[in-house]
């Protein structure tokens, strides 16, 4: 059974770190990309980032160069590092694989707040 498994979230104060991590099953992660997005109270679900198998990353405009979406085929785990975080980060982040079918973990507090 293929499970997405995230840790990581809690409250930060705004200008602070969390680091989310994302466990998955090596049948789906070593072959696909795997992603980050979040949901906002009221809000639609949006992409954060995203990492291919090889390298390749993109990310949502309002992280870029705050958020680093990394991946560790050794461990079937990728990570998201969220520098100077703010108020408007808050939300459940979810993990992502873009595997056939696609999953998603259980999801991840994020709060950031003084």
């Amino acid at each position: 059974q293929v499970q997405l498994v995230e840790s990581g979230g809690g409250l930060v104060q705004p200008g602070g770190s969390l680091r989310l991590s994302c466990s998955a099953s090596g049948s789906i992660f070593q072959t696909n990309a795997m992603g980050w997005y979040r949901q906002a109270p009221g809000k639609q679900r949006d992409m954060v980032a995203t990492a291919a198998p090889y390298g390749y990353t993109d990310y949502a405009d309002s992280v870029k160069g705050r958020f680093t979406i990394s991946r560790d085929n050794a461990k079937n785990t990728v990570y998201l590092q969220m520098n100077n975080l703010k108020p408007e980060d808050t939300a459940v982040y979810y993990c992502r694989s873009f595997s056939t079918p696609g999953y998603w973990g259980q999801g991840t507090q994020v709060t950031v707040s003084s």
